[in-house]
């Protein structure tokens, strides 16, 4: 069961947001979409409430409680700047909007966009590792606690390697091709300046 409710939520969370930005850009409802985005939370409490009554009840824990406990802190951590980056292309193509801007792909505002990246999976990891722990405590020793354990490991080790991944960026920097604008590392390039002109004449 906890496994089909992960399945939903993730469901739930994209349906929600494409609601709540059509509602927003196609239909001009702005509470409305403010209302949906808001219900966005909900399905991560959901899923941490059945996880919760599933073990109250006896359940033996699982790799799919360990599941649960991952996906609620990568939302936790990422949900608020996904909704964010679909925000800013949906108004570009459905409000007229300005383009959103691109992140930086060369040199140190990579490097600093990939450790700011980075923190964000700190972050869902240490919600993840509070869940599992607290989910080790409450089972305590009536219940085999292996697979809650393990999940702590995997936790960890994906921010290890998100880690090392974003600190490549800082030790072998990217270096921007020849000809390359300032946009390309992060700055304001021709193109964008081009259409912010053209918007406001």
């Amino acid at each position: 069961m906890i496994v089909w409710l992960i399945a939903a939520c993730e469901i739930g969370f994209w349906v929600l947001l494409a609601l709540g930005l059509a509602v927003r850009y196609l239909l001009r409802w702005r509470r409305t979409s403010v209302v949906l985005l808001l219900c966005e939370p909900v399905l991560e409490l959901v899923l941490f409430v059945v996880t919760a009554i599933d073990l109250r009840n006896g359940a033996e824990p699982g790799w799919e409680h360990g599941l649960a406990a991952l996906y609620i802190g990568y939302t936790v951590a990422f949900g608020h700047y996904t909704i964010r980056w679909l925000d800013g292309h949906a108004a570009h193509r459905l409000g007229g909007g300005p383009p959103p801007p691109r992140p930086p792909r060369y040199g140190r505002a990579r490097a600093r966009h990939e450790a700011k990246l980075w923190l964000r999976a700190v972050f869902g990891g240490a919600v993840a590792l509070a869940l599992l722990q607290c989910a080790v405590w409450y089972v305590g020793d009536s219940g085999d606690v292996s697979s809650l354990r393990s999940f702590q490991w995997t936790a960890v080790r994906v921010v290890g390697v998100h880690g090392l991944i974003a600190l490549s960026y800082t030790v072998w920097p990217r270096r921007a091709p020849a000809g390359a604008g300032r946009d390309d590392e992060g700055g304001p390039g021709k193109d964008r300046t081009a259409s912010i002109s053209r918007s406001s004449g």
